[in-house]
């Protein structure tokens, strides 16, 4: 999705992992000066190697980043990194211009983002909590799907630099909005991948023919992206890719912790987390989240 029609804008990209890096890639590739920073600058440093000419200049922190942007993007961990990237001594709002666009990619509460918000409000910044989905091959392919919270202004103003690398924009709601939207996608994958592996291991304890069972229930009702995409890596017990359980469930996380708070029972969420512990404990933390199924015995198939 790196072909951009609009005008080029000074953008800084804070937080350089899977995700983070590929977008960065596509914000250049669009036309725009990039400014990066990466909290370990060693990864900056590997990025701009595997990437030549691409950033304008390394940041030296968050504020440095800021500083002259227009839009600024952060994709970091969880919610005590968010808030020292944007709020801390050498935040991103020490030095963000009025007008300016802030945009954040990390899955976090929504407490996070509504209080990143109100501050953004008072130093008149547009701000959009817009977390995603799609995956690592999403980011690198420039075809995410960002769920985005915040004042409608501040989207359209996020609009044309989020196109760069992505190819559905929903605007969910208010602040907050997008990580409460992330929550529910984040419990429907768990719920999926868990029910496939538990198919898998049954079609691989009735001997079929694994492939044939897929071309067969992949067309109807139980197709899913997980189906489509993890199916065989299941059955060839492959897990080094993807979304890592260590993430998944920090997100789950968030969602049971906001579902206490709405009043809302999540049984089934709370038990695919416990299931994904279980795979922590075996050491298989930053293993994609499909080797949930390791927690299943294999009969049948050698």
């Amino acid at each position: 999705m790196s072909q951009s029609t609009s005008e080029p804008r000074k953008v800084s990209l804070i937080g350089l992992g899977v995700m983070g890096g590929a977008i960065a890639r596509h914000i250049a590739e669009a036309g725009h000066e990039l400014t990066i920073h990466n909290r370990s600058p060693e990864r900056a440093r590997k990025w701009t190697e595997e990437n030549p000419d691409l950033a304008h200049r390394i940041a030296a922190n968050p504020a440095h980043a800021a500083q002259d942007a227009d839009v600024v993007i952060t994709c970091v961990g969880n919610d005590d990194d968010l808030a020292d990237v944007v709020l801390g001594p050498n935040g991103v709002f020490r030095m963000l211009k009025k007008g300016g666009v802030f945009i954040d990619h990390t899955t976090v509460s929504a407490r996070i983002a509504r209080q990143i918000s109100v501050e953004a409000r008072d130093l008149q910044i547009h701000c959009v909590d817009a977390p995603m989905t799609g995956s690592q091959i999403g980011a690198e392919k420039g075809t995410l799907t960002l769920m985005c919270g915040g004042r409608k202004d501040a989207i359209e103003a996020a609009r044309p630099v989020m196109e760069a690398y992505s190819q559905r924009i929903v605007h969910v709601g208010k602040a907050g909005s997008g990580q409460i939207a992330k929550m529910a996608n984040q419990i429907c994958i768990a719920g999926n991948v868990a029910a496939l592996a538990e198919a898998v291991r049954f079609a691989q304890a009735s001997h079929l023919d694994m492939d044939k069972v897929y071309e067969a229930i992949s067309g109807g009702a139980a197709q899913s992206w997980q189906m489509d995409n993890r199916w065989k890596t299941m059955d060839d017990d492959a897990f080094d890719f993807g979304f890592a359980i260590d993430w998944m469930r920090k997100d789950l996380g968030l969602s049971l912790e906001e579902g206490r708070g709405l009043g809302v029972s999540l049984p089934v969420a709370a038990l695919i987390d416990q299931f994904f512990a279980e795979i922590q404990a075996m050491g298989g933390g930053r293993l994609d989240t499909s080797a949930i199924i390791k927690r299943l015995p294999k009969k049948g198939k050698k």
